[in-house]
This record gives structure tokens, sequence and C-alpha cells, in this order.
């Protein structure tokens, strides 16, 4: 019951956040096309990702799936609260954060030695939350996560 209910919230959330927070412009591009990057790369990895789970790219959220992909995060509901505390650690600040961690505390209590585990990978890596992932994307994932001690 609480995985549905945060993913109804995330559900309507999303339109506006992507509409009114989000700034940057949408890739405009499919998993297929990601694929024909070459197989060490981020692009390859990011497509494999993405048709794994049988994803679709979400317009100006595309960042959030190439986190997923340099983390190794998988994509439960406490995968993705994980995640947040990963991002937490690594600098990122947003109310869409705050707001994850915070549901996610209350909601899964006995989860929070994963989620400190998380923060402290995101501590622990060099600042990258912020890149422009997708001019990235031809670079091999395990140089990205070398360069930025992503373990």
């Amino acid at each position: 019951m609480k995985d549905l209910l945060i993913e109804k919230m995330y559900e309507l959330t999303k339109k506006p956040y992507q509409k009114f927070i989000k700034k940057g412009i949408a890739w405009n591009v499919t998993p297929k096309e990601l694929i024909t990057y070459k197989e060490d790369s981020l692009g390859f990895h990011l497509g494999c990702f993405l048709l794994k789970y049988n994803f679709e790219m979400q317009p100006k959220l595309e960042d959030h799936d190439v986190i997923h992909v340099l983390t190794n995060t998988g994509v439960t509901v406490v995968d993705e609260i994980a995640m947040q505390y990963f991002l937490l650690g690594n600098g990122k600040k947003s109310a869409y954060l705050f707001m994850v961690i915070c549901i996610g505390t209350v909601f899964y209590p006995t989860h929070m030695k994963h989620f400190k585990y998380n923060y402290k990978r995101g501590k622990d890596a060099h600042q990258f939350h912020d890149l422009n992932f997708y001019k990235m994307l031809s670079i091999p994932v395990k140089t990205i996560q070398s360069t930025f001690n992503i373990k």
C-alpha cells in the first residue's frame, strides 16, 4: 500500500515538476537510438536500462535514469528513496528530493541503514549530479564512475 501511495504521488507531481521546475531541454532520443552507441558507453547502458524496465524517456527528466545507471540503483520504491539519499550526499538539494526523503524515511524506517549507506556513497563520490549527461552519452560508464568515484 505504501508503494502504491508513493507511486501515485510521483505520477501526480511529475507533470508540474517537468513543466515548472525543470529548465532543461528534452533530449528527444529513444532507447533504440541509445543502444546504437558503443557497448561500454553511457548511452548504450542507458538504452539497455530503459529497455530492460520497458521505460520511456521522460522529457526533461532524463538525468534521473542516468543516475540509476551510474549508481547501479534498482527501480523499486525503496531503491528510488535510496537514490535520493545518494543524491543528497552528493550535494543535490531540491524540494522533490526532500519530499521523497521525508516520506520515504517515515514510510520505510526499517531501511534506514540502507538509506544511510547510500547517503555515504553519494558523499564519497565527487559531485556529479549536475553534469550535462547528454554530452556524456558516448563516454564509457566505467570512466565516468571512476572519474567521479561512484561506487
